[in-house]
């Protein structure tokens, strides 16, 4: 293994790894030892130092050996239609999500999933993991998978633990919510995201357009566009 794609080994595993136990198993002994603001400053920039590691990592890691083609039209339809998911589950996930830090949760029992929460509690969660997916798609390299691997691992195991961290902490709550939602994404409830698949379009064309403009890489419809 070239001296890149250790480097980026190390930064994803540190990255995922001190994540998830400073968002658990550490972090009311951080808080008390620290402080909250302090626990979040050191998190804060473990988390940015490890990230930005990785990242520079992957640009000089080597891109080949793919596993298959993955410029070919089914691979690319699908991580297409896959981020655009992805961003309409993002939005979605910013209004009335509980599983968001802070937010208040009491009476959760009595409230019935609506709009997104039909389709998964996690859609913040749900919507990394198919963004990783969609990037082993088209780029199916030992750099890729390292990276969005990492993060798929993230966003599934840290809900896991988010469930495990607010049935401990509200009880009744957040179980009686666990068994009226679904922690994978249900794509017949996908219907229910409604204008929110509205929001996305114009939010994917212009994060794929930056992924173009920034990284130099075309990805969505401006594949084609570009040749036009």
């Amino acid at each position: 293994m070239d001296a890149a794609t250790l480097t980026l080994v190390v930064g994803m595993a540190t990255f995922v790894g001190t994540h998830l136990l400073m968002s658990h198993p550490w972090r009311a002994g951080m808080v008390r030892l620290f402080g909250q603001g302090g626990f979040l400053g050191i998190y804060s920039l473990i988390s940015l130092v490890a990230f930005s590691v990785s990242v520079v990592a992957f640009g000089k890691a080597p891109a080949t050996p793919q596993l298959w083609d993955g410029q070919a039209l089914v691979p690319w339809v699908l991580a297409s239609l896959l981020t655009f998911v992805a961003s309409a589950l993002f939005l979605a996930s910013i209004v009335g999500n509980p599983a968001l830090a802070g937010t208040d949760i009491a009476g959760l029992s009595t409230r019935i999933p609506n709009g997104v929460f039909k389709v998964t509690r996690h859609p913040m969660m749900s919507a990394f993991t198919l963004w990783g997916i969609a990037h082993i798609l088209v780029a199916p390299s030992l750099r890729t998978i390292i990276f969005a691997g990492g993060m798929i691992a993230l966003a599934l195991i840290g809900s896991r633990g988010q469930d495990a961290k607010k049935a401990a902490l509200y009880g009744a709550d957040w179980k009686v919510w666990m068994r009226r939602t679904s922690f994978l994404p249900k794509p017949s409830a996908f219907g229910n995201l409604g204008l929110y698949w509205v929001a996305a379009l114009p939010v994917w064309l212009l994060l794929t357009w930056l992924h173009l403009k920034l990284a130099l890489i075309p990805a969505g419809l401006w594949v084609w566009l570009e040749q036009l």
